[in-house]
């Protein structure tokens, strides 16, 4: 996690940490049987998600009074691609905006469901990008052979994925092995997204695709933990002592940024820098409506100065 000015950033991956694999991957985490009760907390989170509202019947509205929205609650909680950045491209009046809110007393949270870094190596991206944001606290292959074996760890309780540029073969065996053979063991995902920004030039095949890989292979749907799940809200809001409804999610998402502050019972703001288009929005096909949306985050700043 990382820390700095009240302003904090979280993996889905890694907002709590999961002990040792037997594979080097970013994406993929074995973790040890030791977890007593565990799983029937999980469950239960399942049955709550299950049973939690989705979406507002109401047609989002256009931010237009961009000091209410601010004045109204104490945290903004950020999805960091295609609302701070896209790829390696900072979108632009992002800076004055955290600067905006930082002067005003907000607690920054940056959320991701990208575990593809670590919190230190998001920290840097970062410092890279000009943000001022501080940190607080793949390579195995298989060689096919005639009669080849493949061993994996009897005592991993749960299989994470998570998304991983450098997916293979033997990461997707070594799960599948933990998932089917081990008794007990957990399949968790830290989302389902179809597509992610690793440039702003296209859309890239997002962790969904690492996820959909076991799903195949195991025949089992996965337990997800990352956005729009209401684990790291949870999180968030123990650690820091936040009430909920003092708390803004900002996202481009509707179906992970959006509904994960709906589930949590926040404010929600859809930008349109990233994946959701105006038109997207407006689909009468599409259910999950924000309380407001908007261009892009500086529009917090065009806005404060055309209401003064």
């Amino acid at each position: 996690m990382l820390v700095s000015s009240r302003a904090t950033v979280v993996s889905a991956a890694n907002f709590k940490r999961i002990s040792s694999c037997s594979c080097s991957s970013s994406s993929l985490f074995f973790k040890k049987k030791k977890r007593v009760g565990w799983s029937r907390r999980m469950e239960d989170k399942k049955d709550l998600l299950a049973t939690s509202a989705t979406a507002s019947s109401v047609a989002a509205q256009p931010l237009q009074d961009a000091d209410a929205l601010i004045d109204s609650v104490e945290t903004f909680i950020f999805d960091c691609d295609g609302v701070i950045w896209k790829g390696d491209k900072l979108i632009d009046g992002v800076p004055e905006t955290l600067e905006l809110l930082r002067s005003k007393g907000k607690r920054l949270v940056f959320v991701t469901n990208n575990s593809t870094k670590s919190r230190k190596q998001y920290g840097k991206k970062f410092e890279t990008l000009g943000l001022n944001v501080n940190e607080e606290d793949g390579g195995k292959k298989i060689e096919l052979k005639p009669g080849f074996y493949m061993e994996h760890d009897k005592d991993v309780g749960a299989v994470v994925v998570g998304f991983d540029r450098y997916f293979n073969y033997y990461k997707v065996q070594y799960g599948t092995l933990c998932v089917r053979e081990n008794p007990g063991c957990l399949f968790l995902a830290t989302n389902r997204d179809a597509v992610t920004h690793l440039t702003d030039a296209q859309e890239w095949a997002g962790g969904g695709s690492m996820v959909g890989a076991l799903v195949g292979s195991t025949q089992r749907e996965p337990l997800v933990v990352g956005k729009p799940s209401t684990f790291m809200m949870d999180y968030l809001a123990n650690k820091f002592g936040i009430s909920k409804s003092q708390i803004c999610m900002v996202g481009d998402r509707l179906d992970t940024d959006i509904l994960f502050g709906q589930n949590g019972g926040c404010k929600t703001l859809l930008v349109l820098s990233g994946v959701t288009s105006l038109s997207m929005l407006q689909n009468p096909n599409n259910s999950i409506q924000p309380d407001f949306y908007t261009s892009k985050i500086s529009d917090f700043l065009s806005l404060k100065a055309a209401n003064v």
